[in-house]
């Protein structure tokens, strides 16, 4: 029997459009507030070494603005780590990042970074963050996620978007039924597996549906739709399509 899928609204690009003129709108913390009033399960906020969206300044009043959790997605450094062990957010998701890239375009190698990820997963979890890591849905990169000790892990879901966005109805299977194998091998072994990246109202409901799945964070397509019918409507036609896949 499907849980409840819980919705993390990721409003970095609200921030995007507010640094594009260097001024103070539109406000993320605005966009937080609007998340929490239409049944949001939480903010997520991903603070890059280039600080191109989320700045320091914003985590501090995005978790004042309202009583959603904070997923506060980051690299595995030294000043990450240290911001986040003054914030406090509910949650910490560990990403890989690279100055040139748009945007995330993969999984981190928890395998490969392990001994890079051990101490920084050991200091946020005793400061009670909840870790999470950014993952391709592989059972190497989960075997590593279960010996780093992390509850939770984001399974990267951009090349099943991919797939979708081409039309390629081979690959898209292929990447499907990756995702939903390792989703229940993550449960099977006590990790709360959660999704995200390239999600849209056309592909995702397959995702929403894969039982174990407990969370989807989705930011760039709705704030690009919030631009057309608004961040409410946006938010709530994507809770509609998630609770009907379940």
């Amino acid at each position: 029997m499907s849980g409840p899928l819980r919705l993390g609204v990721n409003i970095d690009h609200v921030a995007t459009v507010r640094n594009a003129r260097g001024g103070d709108h539109p406000d993320p913390v605005r966009a937080a507030e609007i998340v929490a009033s239409v049944g949001g399960d939480g903010i997520t906020a991903h603070l890059r070494e280039d600080r191109r969206h989320i700045r320091d300044a914003d985590l501090q009043r995005i978790q004042a603005a309202t009583d959603l959790p904070l997923n506060l997605e980051l690299a595995a450094t030294e000043e990450m780590l240290e911001i986040a062990l003054r914030h406090r957010p509910h949650a910490a998701c560990i990403v890989p990042e690279k100055r040139e890239e748009r945007t995330t375009e993969g999984g981190l190698d928890a395998d490969g970074l392990h001994n890079q990820l051990q101490p920084i997963v050991t200091r946020l979890a005793d400061a009670g963050i909840r870790v999470s890591l950014f993952i391709e849905a592989e059972e190497r990169q989960l075997e590593a996620a279960l010996r780093l000790g992390a509850p939770v892990v984001e399974f990267h879901t951009g090349e099943y978007a991919h797939a979708f966005l081409d039309g390629d109805a081979d690959k898209l299977a292929r990447e499907l039924k990756r995702i939903a194998d390792m989703a229940a091998l993550a449960a099977k072994n006590g990790i709360e597996p959660h999704a995200g990246h390239g999600l849209t109202y056309e592909n995702v409901q397959p995702i929403a549906a894969i039982p174990q799945i407990a969370e989807l964070n989705i930011g760039h397509y709705l704030v690009g739709e919030a631009i057309f019918v608004g961040l409410e409507a946006a938010v709530r036609r994507m809770r509609e399509l998630m609770d009907a896949a379940r």
